[in-house]
């Protein structure tokens, strides 16, 4: 059995002292509007060790396929909510440094599918 399903892995270090305005805006807006945009959401992880212990977020979303993946991102980047929340939160500056996006397809062994 084949699927096109993929999975994006995502990494996001947070700029100096703005990790909890991270998860914040995750907590409270993010994640309805990535349900909004009927983007999968898998996990959320924060890392244990050092060096990114104290900056980093990681989580994973499943998409039906690469480009329903990048419908979803464009639309996400578009919504004036998202636009607002954005905004809103980096009035002191950007919540994050870099991001990291990995785009996974499962193997044929793969439990999760």
């Amino acid at each position: 059995m084949t699927t096109d399903r993929v999975f994006e892995l995502r990494t996001y270090y947070a700029a100096p002292g703005k990790l909890d305005a991270l998860h914040r805006r995750f907590r409270e807006h993010t994640l309805a509007l990535f349900a909004k945009h009927g983007m999968e959401l898998v996990a959320f992880f924060s890392p244990t060790d050092e060096p990114d212990r104290d900056n980093a977020l990681v989580y994973v979303l499943a998409f039906p396929d690469r480009a329903s993946a990048d419908q979803a991102w464009e639309a996400f980047r578009a919504d004036p909510e998202w636009i607002s929340v954005k905004s809103a939160s980096e009035v002191d500056g950007s919540l994050t440094e870099r991001v990291e996006s990995v785009f996974l397809s499962p193997t044929d062994y793969s439990p999760l599918r």
